[in-house]
């Protein structure tokens, strides 16, 4: 039985972790580095870093933070934000990331999924994809969800699995930060198009959303920011949930 992986996101935006509510309404959590070690050290399987304002500041992801994060952080770590071309992604991976995210240019020009698989192996490469519900399905949106691409979700994660993507980072706009629990249609939509592992995210308010989304799709990890940055929930009490509804988890603490 595959082992579920609980994951905390650390949203940056100048150098702060940050967290809103539908991409909005952001507000200060803290210190990424030191959220970041202190994950790690507390049984988190990965920790996501993202970038959120890089990509509509036309610049690159803040990489002296991802280097001093990474240095202290002994689980996989997934940047992204701002990634734009192939020396954005080997910038990261130097820089200590152990995959690479990617939205908006992703959509932009697919192939830049496959020129980094290429080079680095499609393990490396997450395509991230924030879907909102309209009235024909789920739209993939851009430039940090401001942006209505038009595009269908479930197709566009076919795609980046055609192109080389190794997994993806699925955000419902709908739920991020609700707190009433995943987008659970949304993401076993997503999971039963594509055959690469995918990371639920958007909506997590209690540890039973974690052991729910698990139980009732497939999903192979889940992600939350506020219940973990606003010390709401520990990643050990979303663990012994999971393990008491039956989930396959990793032990907090053990890598």
């Amino acid at each position: 039985m595959i082992v579920k992986r609980i994951i905390p996101c650390l949203d940056v935006k100048e150098g702060k972790v940050v967290k809103g509510t539908n991409f909005v309404s952001l507000r200060e959590l803290g210190d990424p580095v030191d959220m970041a070690s202190s994950y790690s050290k507390n049984g988190a399987d990965e920790i996501i870093f993202l970038d959120i304002s890089a990509t509509n500041e036309g610049r690159q992801t803040m990489v002296d933070i991802v280097k001093e994060t990474a240095e202290k952080v002994f689980v996989p770590f997934t940047v992204g934000g701002g990634v734009r071309t192939i020396d954005d992604v080997t910038r990261l991976l130097k820089a200590g990331a152990d995959k690479v995210g990617m939205n908006s240019a992703a959509v932009t020009n697919p192939e830049l999924i496959t020129e980094s698989a290429s080079r680095f192996g499609s393990q490396c490469i997450v395509v991230a994809i924030d879907a909102k519900l309209y009235d024909d399905g789920w739209h993939v949106m851009t430039y940090g969800g401001s942006k209505d691409t038009g595009i269908d979700a479930i197709k566009w994660a076919q795609t980046a699995e055609q192109k080389g993507a190794g997994e993806i980072l699925l955000t419902s706009v709908d739920t991020d930060g609700v707190k009433d629990g995943f987008d659970l249609e949304l993401t076993q939509a997503v999971v039963d198009a594509v055959r690469i592992p995918v990371i639920a995210s958007g909506g997590c308010g209690k540890p039973e959303h974690f052991s729910e989304v698990f139980k009732k799709t497939d999903v192979s990890a889940a992600l939350a920011a506020s219940i973990f940055h606003e010390n709401t929930f520990s990643i050990e009490e979303v663990k012994e949930n999971c393990k008491s509804q039956g989930v396959n988890i990793r032990e907090a603490g053990l890598l």
